[in-house]
């Protein structure tokens, strides 16, 4: 595959995990300095990584998620908090992997992982 394909491959499985809108502000917003990072995500996040066959999405999603936990990135947390249902993840499976975190993250990262996840919920239960 050449990094053209890849991009594609990458751009589609980006606009199936994230959503459409999510990835069009992300492209409306690049510019000359984020540019290239925009395309190396595409590329090599999602198009190299989540289009994989050995991990089915589901699975990806739910460790993303608690690898944002570990690293304490909460945007990227509630990005994929969101994208989660995408691929099928339900919100009773992210309490299970955020209960996880709890024991090998710590207490602290998963308190706050639970409080963002429910303004999460609750934004989109509200539609936003």
């Amino acid at each position: 595959m050449d990094e053209k394909e890849r991009y594609e491959q990458g751009m589609t499985k980006r606009r199936q995990v994230l959503g459409d809108a999510h990835v069009d502000r992300a492209q409306a917003n690049r510019t000359d300095f984020t540019r290239d990072f925009q395309d190396l995500i595409t590329r090599y996040a999602w198009g190299e990584i989540w289009t994989r066959p050995g991990l089915p999405a589901h699975t990806r999603s739910l460790m993303t998620i608690c690898m944002m936990v570990a690293l304490n990135r909460e945007e990227e947390l509630k990005l994929h908090l969101r994208a989660a249902a995408n691929n099928g993840v339900t919100r009773e499976e992210i309490g299970e992997a955020l209960l996880q975190t709890a024991i090998y993250c710590g207490v602290p990262a998963a308190n706050s992982a639970f409080a963002l996840a429910q303004q999460v919920f609750t934004a989109m239960d509200a539609g936003a």
